[in-house]
């Protein structure tokens, strides 16, 4: 089977960019998992973050945002002091102001989904690239939801960022026109994902 050139390296790589790049993403738990991922890889490779995501996973209790929410000094002592993330201490503060952020967003549009696909009527995008030079690594809606974000508190939040966050959880089908996971997204039971901005009603 034909895959992206960039999960080619690594068993892990692969593991993710089969099961789970691209796939559209409704539960909030995972999209703030993505979320704070996404923001920890700023300046490092994905394969270092994917490598430790089990210890984020248990260093941020399951990424429930309520509990990072209620983070404190004591909270962020713990984590700078747990080598299993990347102990950064503006990441790791952005991390639980993005939890406050984030649960702002919640009650405001339903879910952090709902909120993300309001930005493309509900549609996922499929990008339909012939080769890795044509993938952009923002857009113009990455810009504009960065900016949007960053307006409602959130940090560690950039163009860049944001369009990873947006291929990670499905917004977004950037796998290659040639990778069995183009047309696997594009034609499966999450095609029917596009028209529906909102998570309840899948």
């Amino acid at each position: 089977m034909e895959r992206c050139p960039w999960c080619l390296g690594s068993p892990l790589y692969r593991e993710y960019h089969d099961r789970e790049w691209g796939v559209p993403v409704y539960e909030d738990r995972r999209q703030f998992e993505f979320l704070v991922l996404e923001s920890a890889q700023a300046g490092l490779s994905w394969l270092t973050i994917l490598n430790k995501r089990e210890n984020y996973r248990r260093a941020y209790q399951g990424f429930d945002p309520e509990t990072v929410a209620r983070y404190g000094p004591g909270e962020i002592v713990r984590l700078l002091g747990d080598p299993g993330i990347v102990r950064n201490r503006r990441k790791i503060e952005a991390s639980i102001a993005n939890a406050r952020a984030f649960l702002r967003v919640r009650d405001e549009f339903g879910s952090f989904a709902a909120y993300l696909r309001g930005f493309t009527d509900g549609k996922t995008l499929h990008g339909g690239w012939a080769s890795p030079g044509d993938v952009p690594a923002r857009t113009e809606l990455s810009d504009t939801i960065a900016g949007d974000l960053k307006g409602r508190g959130f940090s560690f939040v950039g163009s860049i960022i944001v369009y990873s966050h947006l291929q990670a959880v499905g917004v977004v089908n950037d796998h290659l026109r040639g990778c069995f996971r183009y047309a696997d997204l594009r034609g499966s039971r999450h095609e029917a994902d596009r028209s529906c901005a909102d998570p309840r009603e899948v």
